[in-house]
């Protein structure tokens, strides 16, 4: 294909594995015309030197894939990293979303809602057809896998709604790039099911306990918040994504190095008039507090304390966390928690693997909320919107011995003959990757400088100018200062040093 072109379909045999990429990307051009009559492609491919983009195509639909995308999308993605000449895959999409999830075209059968939609997935399960599911599931989590151990540098622009399965093709990225646009959030509890797509494997390695808190509740990061929290690498402002990526397809010979050069040299500073982090200071401090604790009831019961203590600044913080999780399905609140636990000791791979035998259970009929939330929340209009019943309804009606008795334990009836395909295989199961390679320093890394305890440490204790100092020269990232501030201001105190000399740091947590 030639420099700079544009094709509606490319012309290799589908691969089903490496294709739901791209359930999940959008981008921040704008809609790209299409003539009166005529259909427009679903994905777009276009070939730069020596970088090659696919852009989802159906921006009135969110840009959700249904399975020929998802072929369209493979089959190039496989083309591109056995090409001599492609050095760079750029993940875009045409509207104003990254992408909110899969096709939702399916009707039910009359015997529950005949005239409205669901995804493909909830219809054939609520028929007592668990195959498509199973099927699906295990092609999402071998594309996300796929993308993962990408060999090619892999750049995702999150310009936009970030949401469920979208969140699976751009966590993989070795690049993941925000923008002021980017909503970021898994709300799978809300609607019966779980965070899944790796996010068993990546939440558990975000700072403190704020993936517990993200997986458990469904809340949103905006905008930069997405970039300082880990979940983005790098943050531009959405009017400079045209030039980045022009910056990026001209590299001549694109390496993650330079690629990452040329991303920061694009990096947006936070201006006195940007909104505050909603994740930060004493709200910061009660999400670690609080769902640092190893169980669901321990979790909710520490949100009653903060809630009931009025002179608490997180006091309604609290109550309104409280509420949203008592709407949760108890089940999948239960299941979240467990997978998160066990995912923090995990490879991908074997994250992945944990995910699709839930992902089973569930198509399985081992729990009915995941049909029951989908109907309640993504089917039901006007008057038959309504609050879904969970079964069962209580937290204290779903042990957690049942729970793991029917999701992950392999004696399971309803994980039986569980088709883990590429997942069989050791040494992909056991394949390390570092979606945090590029991102901002961890709070574990700011406090080993802190303490002295990082290998470039000297024994002589830091102000808080040389910690910002020391941090940019160690990891050359643009944007650390508020990083550095915001964990300083948690987990430090100034010790002041003798005569007139600015204090020096001490960590205290």
């Amino acid at each position: 294909m030639s420099a700079r072109t544009v094709s509606p379909r490319v012309e290799s045999t589908p691969n089903l594995r490496l294709s739901a990429v791209l359930r999940q990307m959008t981008t921040t051009s704008k809609t790209l015309p299409v003539k009166p009559n005529e259909v427009a492609p679903p994905v777009l491919f276009r070939s730069d030197l020596n970088s090659r983009t696919y852009v989802l195509n159906r921006p009135s639909q969110l840009n959700a894939l249904d399975l020929p995308m998802i072929q369209m999308v493979r089959s190039s993605i496989e083309e591109w990293e056995k090409s001599p000449r492609c050095h760079l895959i750029i993940g875009t999409g045409n509207g104003r979303t990254f992408c909110a999830g899969g096709d939702v075209k399916g009707k039910l059968s009359d015997a529950i809602i005949a005239r409205l939609s669901i995804t493909p997935i909830v219809t054939n399960i609520a028929q007592g057809k668990p195959e498509l599911g199973i099927q699906f599931f295990k092609e999402e989590f071998e594309l996300d896998f796929a993308l993962a151990l990408l060999k090619t540098p892999y750049v995702a622009i999150l310009d936009g709604i970030t949401f469920g399965g979208g969140v699976g093709l751009a966590i993989n990225a070795m690049f993941r790039v925000a923008t002021e646009n980017t909503v970021f959030a898994m709300p799978e509890t809300r609607i019966g099911y779980i965070p899944d797509v790796g996010a068993s494997f990546f939440l558990p390695r975000l700072d403190g306990s704020l993936g517990t808190y993200l997986g458990l509740t469904g809340e949103r990061l905006r905008g930069r918040e997405v970039f300082e929290s880990g979940v983005a690498t790098h943050y531009v402002s959405s009017h400079r994504i045209p030039s980045l990526l022009e910056r990026l397809t001209n590299l001549e010979r694109p390496t993650p190095e330079n690629i990452n050069d040329a991303i920061e040299e694009f990096h947006s500073e936070r201006l006195p008039e940007d909104p505050p982090s909603s994740l930060a200071g004493p709200r910061r401090q009660a999400v670690d507090s609080v769902f640092a604790h190893q169980t669901v009831e321990k979790i909710m019961s520490a949100l009653e304390h903060v809630e009931k203590d009025a002179a608490h600044p997180e006091s309604a913080w609290a109550g309104r966390t409280l509420a949203v999780m008592r709407s949760h399905s108890p089940t999948s609140l239960r299941i979240a928690l467990e997978a998160l636990q066990r995912g923090k000791g995990m490879t991908l791979g074997q994250a992945l693997t944990m995910e699709q035998g839930i992902a089973t259970a569930f198509c399985r009929g081992a729990s009915p909320d995941f049909v029951t939330g989908v109907t309640a929340h993504l089917i039901m209009k006007g008057e038959e919107k309504g609050k879904p019943e969970w079964e069962p309804k209580k937290l204290e009606e779903v042990p957690l011995s049942s729970v793991v008795e029917r999701f992950f334990q392999s004696e399971s009836r309803f994980l039986k003959d569980i088709p883990f395909g590429m997942f069989k295989r050791p040494e992909l199961i056991s394949e390390t990757t570092d979606p945090m390679r590029f991102s901002l320093p961890s709070e574990e890394e700011i406090g080993q400088l802190v303490r002295g305890e990082h290998p470039s440490s000297s024994s002589t204790a830091l102000t808080f100018e040389e910690l910002v100092a020391k941090v940019q020269k160690l990891t050359g990232k643009k944007g650390v200062e508020g990083k550095v501030e915001d964990v300083v201001s948690r987990r430090c105190e100034r010790v002041p040093k003798s005569g007139m000399g600015e204090a020096h740091l001490r960590w205290i947590h």
